[in-house]
């Protein structure tokens, strides 16, 4: 009995630690559309101006090209996923700055 009982928690577990790791690459690309989303959105309603623009899209190439050198070797590292995570903030920070200055175009 308790080793259908261990056996069946560390199935559990694996399928957690699995879907964890999955839904991390899904989180970080989901996070990553609705900054494009805010970017061009702001752009749309002339909050951005075309300057604050090009470098918006500018910082997420750079964070697009740094989730790639780090997946580039197969391993996803903990301290590689807080890095990528810590530029994301970064970049939202910077579009909510840069769409809220009073600084319009048109």
């Amino acid at each position: 009995m308790k080793t259908r009982i261990l056996t069946s928690m560390a199935g559990g577990l694996a399928v957690f630690l699995m879907a964890g790791t999955l839904s991390s690459a899904e989180t970080i690309n989901q996070r990553e559309w609705r900054q494009q989303e805010r970017i061009w959105s702001g752009y749309r309603s002339g909050d951005l101006t075309p300057r604050e623009f090009r470098r918006l899209e500018r910082e997420q190439a750079l964070i697009r090209r740094s989730e790639a050198r780090a997946r580039r070797d197969g391993n996803f590292t903990a301290r590689e996923r807080l890095r990528i995570q810590r530029e994301g903030n970064r970049a939202s920070r910077d579009v909510f700055t840069q769409r809220h200055d009073r600084q319009y175009w048109r």
